[in-house]
């Protein structure tokens, strides 16, 4: 989401302490925004992917990342998701909900690698910041924090999923802080199912909206920020989704060589005729390779 509604997550639909049966959140589940995220973490073969945006309204994307876990991701020792699996996430009791299979769809593959030996690791995107406990819980995965680092074999690479880094849209990184708010977090997931569907949705019709307004750089990461979190981390590595600009970006940091490896956000519901996108790095101890997927 790139505005900023005058309700950010919809707050004024619920009371604090109010939570009808239809909360969210499990009597003991900690606010997503208050889980506790890896900070480090060390990988040996695994793929990396982000900005799925799945959902009902994308079943040809849907169908490839099912298969993606059962053939790709299955082969691999870790699956690394950084951020916006789905289009929009309104809190974990999504999974029991009778109007939403694909959730359930999802869970499920991930279980299966989970349960096959392979580490799914997830981390909060702009769209599904509410992934929660419940959620971790039935997929077996882990939650990265943003940024972390991975350990590569004799390399380290920092993971993020992007958003902080735009903050040539002052709207959105507003928006943003309000959201990330344990307050605010609180009161959207104590209302109901339906009031919170219904705010997701206008907020993303008002997002759409909002990008056709702004110039496109506005839109991308901040270099100079990039490279304080480069800095900041001591790396000269980087990997992170976000734009749905794929590319690898080399450049001079310092004086010394540094990479910027983005994700491709992932379509295959476009228009007959018109090319699909979808792809993940591999990231081993021998360096970083891109793929792309096929229908």
């Amino acid at each position: 989401m790139t505005g900023a509604p005058a309700d950010p997550l919809g707050t004024a639909a619920a009371t604090p302490g109010q939570a009808d049966h239809s909360g969210s959140l499990l009597a003991g589940d900690p606010l997503p925004i208050e889980l506790a995220g890896l900070a480090t973490v060390t990988l040996r073969d695994a793929l990396v992917i982000s900005d799925l945006h799945l959902s009902a309204g994308a079943p040809a994307t849907l169908a490839r990342f099912l298969r993606f876990c059962a053939e790709e991701a299955a082969a691999h020792a870790e699956l690394l998701i950084l951020g916006d699996l789905f289009e929009y996430w309104v809190g974990d009791d999504t999974l029991n909900a009778d109007d939403d299979e694909v959730s359930r769809q999802v869970a499920a593959a991930l279980r299966r690698l989970s349960d096959g030996g392979v580490q799914v690791y997830v981390m909060h995107g702009n769209r599904d910041l509410l992934l929660g406990a419940g959620f971790l819980r039935a997929t077996g995965a882990r939650l990265l924090a943003d940024p972390c680092v991975a350990t590569l074999g004799a390399r380290q690479v920092l993971l993020s999923h992007g958003d902080a880094w735009c903050t040539r849209d002052v709207e959105y990184m507003r928006f943003r802080t309000t959201v990330r708010q344990a307050a605010t977090q609180r009161q959207f997931l104590a209302g109901p199912r339906a009031a919170r569907l219904a705010f997701m949705g206008a907020a993303r019709a008002q997002s759409e909206a909002g990008k056709q307004a702004k110039a496109i750089d506005i839109m991308d990461v901040t270099p100079a920020e990039v490279d304080r979190a480069l800095r900041a981390a001591g790396l000269t590595l980087l990997i992170h989704g976000h734009t749905h600009r794929p590319a690898v970006h080399r450049f001079a940091l310092d004086g010394a060589p540094a990479e910027r490896w983005v994700l491709p956000n992932w379509d295959f519901d476009t228009a007959a005729g018109a090319p699909v996108r979808g792809g993940y790095l591999a990231a081993t101890s021998d360096g970083l390779r891109r793929v792309e997927l096929a229908p």
